[in-house]
């Protein structure tokens, strides 16, 4: 999806519930997920035993298996699971079902950075009154706290991404360079391994906002504030984007990062063919090295991701996804169970047998998971930097409640800053400025 499309998406759900920013509900004002956690239990049972049909929007493959166990265990029930795009694409859709009042699902994948936006609007019901409020313990922290959204909860984590940094051992080891802990060690390994082979870069960045924004995140930056329809965007005073800032100014300036942009055809094969040396994300990328960069394999390996202060062990979140139940539905207990199986029962299992990353503690701490080799790495086993970092992610991350639309006038602000002579810092102040101008517009009150 273009910038462009992305902006109008985001326009229009912000447009669609801006008169409701008291957070009163934008369409129905009716939430069944309210009052008794114990008689909200019971309904769900209850729904299970009656069955039904309920559809299901998403795009996440090992979903497929999950709908078709859960529909031998619960025969009455019938889950109709439709791809209606990938992320945006599907979220343009879901605003056009809310606005319509009617074409929408009852239960969608949103990702975490996305769910404020909806959870803001009421297009999405708060689930604590079917027990979820009480689930804090199974799940890690950073995708936990992303579906916990002023007081209430709007979605199960179906996944997470707690972040590692993933490099080209047979890169490193050629020019002879130590696997970075800091992120100062990490600036002096670009220039080495830049200086030994000038087509080789440390990474790729061409101007990515989650990873600016993860960047910050483990730094213990905090730019963003939202209480309700309070907001405040502050770069310029927060030191973890100070932390960043100057670190990553320096990559751009001394010309060590690659301008591929991610998921293209050349950065695909500079994954491969070794001149993209490192890839600092979240831990569901092993399946798309995999897939997308077969020919490497045995060549990478998983590290934690570096430090902004030498001794820490800080991580952050870099993707994912919930499952909410949409605010219209008329069948939000059967939905309910239908989360509760997917995102915390038998389908977690089902998922991670066929390559999701889980947000459950059970499984991120289960010993069988910890110990899972992947051939891919060598038979490193993995999940132990990835487990770890999910315990170590910085708490208190919040996004903006209109995060997809701030995202997607990066390129237009801080992007300039990988294209031109334009500083990181000023890149910044005007994704700030723009950000705040646009919520002031959609009426939410903008402090310092």
């Amino acid at each position: 999806m273009t910038n462009k499309t992305l902006r109008r998406w985001a326009q229009g759900l912000a447009v669609l519930c801006a008169a409701t920013l008291g957070l009163t509900a934008c369409g129905s004002s009716d939430d069944s997920g309210s009052g008794s956690t114990t008689s909200g239990a019971k309904s769900v049972t209850s729904a299970l035993d009656k069955g039904g049909s309920i559809t299901v929007w998403a795009w996440e493959p090992t979903l497929k298996k999950v709908v078709t166990d859960f529909e031998a265990k619960y025969p009455k029930v019938h889950v109709n699971l439709v791809n209606a795009g990938t992320g945006n694409d599907q979220y343009t859709a879901l605003q056009n079902a809310v606005q319509a009042g009617k074409g929408g699902p009852d239960v969608a994948q949103i990702e975490y950075f996305a769910l404020g936006q909806f959870a803001l609007g009421k297009s999405v019901a708060d689930l604590s009154g079917y027990g979820a409020k009480d689930l804090k313990a199974a799940y890690s922290p950073g995708p936990w706290n992303s579906v916990n959204i002023n007081g209430g909860i709007y979605g199960l984590p179906m996944d997470s991404g707690p972040m590692a940094m993933f490099y080209n051992k047979k890169v490193f080891d050629k020019y002879k360079i130590a696997v970075p802990t800091t992120w100062d060690e990490y600036l002096a390994a670009a220039r080495k391994l830049h200086k030994a082979d000038p087509k080789a870069y440390i990474t790729s960045d061409a101007g990515d906002a989650g990873l600016t924004t993860s960047m910050i995140w483990q730094a213990g930056g905090k730019p963003y504030k939202v209480d309700g329809t309070k907001v405040s965007v502050n770069f310029g005073s927060d030191p973890g984007t100070a932390a960043y800032t100057k670190v990553w100014q320096q990559l751009i300036t001394e010309h060590l990062v690659s301008a591929v942009p991610p998921w293209s055809d050349q950065w695909y094969k500079g994954l491969g063919d070794g001149t993209i040396a490192t890839l600092s994300t979240g831990a569901w990328m092993p399946a798309n090295f995999t897939s997308g960069v077969a020919a490497a394999s045995g060549d990478w390996r998983a590290a934690p991701l570096p430090q902004w202060q030498a001794g820490q062990h800080a991580s952050a979140e870099n993707g994912g996804s919930s499952l909410a139940v949409m605010q219209a539905s008329k069948k939000k207990e059967l939905a309910y169970a239908f989360l509760q199986y997917a995102n915390k029962g038998a389908g977690v299992q089902t998922r991670i047998k066929g390559g999701a990353f889980p947000a459950t503690t059970a499984d991120l701490n289960s010993q069988t998971f910890l110990d899972t080799k992947f051939p891919y790495f060598g038979g490193q086993q993995a999940n132990k930097i990835f487990s770890a970092s999910a315990k170590n992610v910085v708490p208190g991350w919040t996004y903006l409640p209109y995060q997809v639309y701030a995202n997607s006038i990066f390129n237009d602000t801080v992007g300039k800053a990988y294209v031109s002579s334009t500083p990181l810092t000023a890149g910044l102040k005007t994704w700030q400025d723009a950000s705040v101008s646009y919520g002031k517009k959609q009426g939410f009150s903008m402090g310092d």
